[in-house]
């Protein structure tokens, strides 16, 4: 038997510039027969069945739900129509089309959640502060039901704009992002609090949009971190808890930068970035032209 790679039987997708380029396992252009028959086979079940959605089940998209489901079609079947039901129930066309977060600046102040530039794999960074979390404040300003909506609609525009900018921008298929949530000075009396809503975001996450998370870091965790660990970690499958890293305070800085360029990390984390009007609200990153044509693009 050689001991070559086995060549896939999957062509590589369209648009591909990068010619160091190397697809992961499981992705088009590195496919085993197996996985090529289990994408055919589950689109076909799809298509006759009268389930198949053209634009938002093309082969990428199926082999996203594939992959969270181990190449089981039968599950990965069921995952795909439970997402589409969750997509009608939650309203999920209507939020892309008319739902404005008009409260975006005053929500910013009490929970910053934001895209920022890339990282070194060209993923869009996306940051969550929850340490500065005023639930009071928050609570003033916006319901937990429209930050859903928000959270929804974020990952909406991560999949039809974020993604396909980046992966224009490094020449190469870019799925996932790199996530840092920062817990300095979070309370567990806080979390109590909202920890409704940050359950059914990562349910929504990791049902819905399956296989996005790329790198997961967790900086600055009180010594009360464990607790609110254990309350999560249950709602999370194996393969979403191997990819976040817990970082201790004397590492962040150095594992964020072997990660995600300087230009391109807020000064707070380490980096050198400091966007006009603050980080958060820049929405900076190849998905925004006209904010990179100002001037804010760094390494964007």
């Amino acid at each position: 038997m050689s001991s070559a790679e086995p060549a896939s039987v999957s062509p590589m997708p369209e648009g591909i510039t990068d010619p160091n380029y190397k697809p992961l396992p499981g992705r088009l252009g590195n496919l085993t027969p197996g996985q090529q028959h289990a994408l055919n086979t589950l689109k076909k079940q799809l298509q006759d069945e009268a389930h198949f959605v053209p634009e938002r089940m093309d082969d990428a998209t199926l082999l996203r739900f594939l992959r969270a489901r181990k190449f089981d079609v039968a599950k990965t079947k069921a995952m795909v129509l439970s997402a589409e039901k969750w997509r009608k129930d939650f309203n999920v066309d209507d939020i892309v089309k008319n739902f404005v977060f008009t409260e975006k600046k005053e929500v910013d102040k009490y929970y910053p959640q934001y895209y920022h530039k890339m990282d070194k794999d060209g993923r869009p960074v996306y940051i969550q502060r929850l340490g500065k979390l005023d639930v009071n404040a928050l609570d003033a300003v916006t319901t937990q039901g429209r930050q859903l909506q928000r959270f929804v609609l974020e990952y909406e525009k991560f999949l039809a704009e974020r993604l396909p900018a980046c992966s224009k921008a490094v020449g190469h298929p870019v799925e996932t992002s790199c996530t840092i949530m920062d817990l300095a000075g979070v309370s567990i009396t806080s979390f109590y609090r909202v920890k409704d809503y940050v359950l059914q975001a990562a349910g929504i996450g990791q049902d819905r949009y399956p296989e996005c998370m790329g790198k997961f870091y967790i900086i600055n965790a009180p010594w009360a971190f464990s607790t609110v660990w254990s309350i999560i970690k249950p709602w999370l499958d194996e393969v979403t808890v191997a990819k976040i890293d817990i970082l201790g305070s004397g590492s962040v800085k150095e594992r964020l930068l072997s990660q995600i360029p300087a230009e391109n990390l807020p000064v707070e984390f380490g980096g050198k970035c400091q966007c006009p009007g603050g980080c958060s609200l820049s929405d900076v990153g190849p998905w925004n032209p006209q904010v990179l044509e100002n001037g804010n693009a760094g390494a964007a």
